[in-house]
């Protein structure tokens, strides 16, 4: 940040923002190391935000939203647990919107492909290494 420039609220991340982007970040470099081309992340549909949206080569190709869900510790339950009836509820409300608009925040088209939604969870590991488990069509659609 520059001398004399303003702090803005949307600039400051708290640290459970901050542990969310990063486990954003390393599940996007999976997917990528997997052959996977990352569109778009934090997309913005309505009141949802869509953590990733990608390609998935497949076979069979698809787009994908990926909803990333981060736990620092167990102590209230995994990360899979947290994706609840509501979240899934919203997701798909997302999805919705994000099909409808039929474009990327960057105004490109969405590709003509089947869509699904998998879900993306990273936990802490020993050493500081976090582990990420990718469960596909996680909302049984």
């Amino acid at each position: 940040m520059r001398e004399g420039q303003a702090v803005r609220s949307t600039d400051v991340r708290t640290t459970r923002q901050q542990s969310g982007d990063a486990a954003e970040g390393l599940v996007a470099r999976l997917l990528t190391a997997r052959g996977w081309r990352v569109l778009a992340r934090n997309v913005h549909a309505g009141r949802s935000e869509l953590d990733i949206v990608a390609v998935d080569p497949g076979p069979p190709e698809r787009l994908v939203v990926v909803e990333v869900r981060w736990r620092a510790s167990r102590s209230f339950g995994g990360a899979e647990e947290s994706f609840d009836h509501r979240k899934r509820a919203q997701l798909r409300i997302g999805v919705g919107r994000l099909l409808e608009s039929g474009r990327l925040p960057d105004g490109s088209p969405l590709p003509r492909l089947p869509v699904a939604v998998d879900l993306a969870v990273v936990e802490p590991g020993p050493a500081g290494r976090h582990s990420a488990r990718l469960y596909r069509n996680a909302l049984g659609e």
